[in-house]
C-alpha cells in the first residue's frame, strides 16, 4: 500500500493529431481511467466528455482502465515499440539511437478521444495500436508500420 501510494510524473500527449504534452503527477496505484479523469481537465475541448470516451496508448498498446501505473511498472510490462513501466520521457530514441537495440527509454503516453481513434484506426500510427495482453511477449523492438507499400 506504501508503494503505491508513491508519487510518479506521467509524461503524455493529448492527441488530436499533433501531439500537445503534459506531465501529471498521481500516485502509482492510481488507474489508467482515474488518470484520464484527471486529463480532462486539462483541455478545454474535453469538457463534457468522460473518461470512458479516452483512452491511453503507450508504446503502441491501448492501455484498459482498470490497470494502474502499479501493475505496469510491478511487472515491468512491455509494449511494442518500449516499456510500459518507465515514465521518463525522452525524445524519439527509435529514431536518435539503434532502433535495433532495446532501451529503457520510453515516449510519452497519448491520450486521445476514442471517436477520433475509431474514426482514424487506419492511419499510422494508429493502425499498429493493440489492445495491451500481459501475456503477450513482444520478440522484437519494433518502429515501422509493418504494412509494405508497393
Amino acid at each position: 500500500a506504501k508503494i503505491k501510494a508513491e508519487l510518479i510524473d506521467v509524461t503524455w500527449s493529448y492527441w488530436d493529431g499533433a501531439g500537445h504534452r503534459r506531465t501529471t503527477t498521481v500516485e502509482k496505484g492510481c488507474t489508467i481511467g482515474q488518470f484520464l479523469g484527471l486529463c480532462l481537465r486539462e483541455f478545454r475541448e474535453l469538457q463534457g466528455l468522460s473518461p470512458q470516451d479516452l483512452m491511453f496508448i503507450k508504446e503502441d498498446c491501448i492501455i484498459p482502465h482498470h490497470y494502474s501505473f502499479y501493475d505496469l511498472i510491478v511487472t515491468k510490462a512491455r509494449g511494442k515499440s518500449g516499456p510500459l513501466w518507465n515514465w521518463d520521457v525522452h525524445e524519439d530514441v527509435r529514431l536518435m539511437a539503434d532502433a535495433k537495440l532495446e532501451k529503457d527509454e520510453s515516449h510519452a503516453a497519448k491520450v486521445l478521444e476514442r471517436r477520433y481513434y475509431e474514426q482514424n484506426q487506419h492511419i499510422f500510427p494508429m493502425n499498429r495500436w493493440d489492445v495491451y495482453d500481459p501475456t503477450h511477449v513482444y520478440e522484437k523492438f519494433t518502429i515501422r508500420d509493418s504494412v509494405k507499400k508497393n
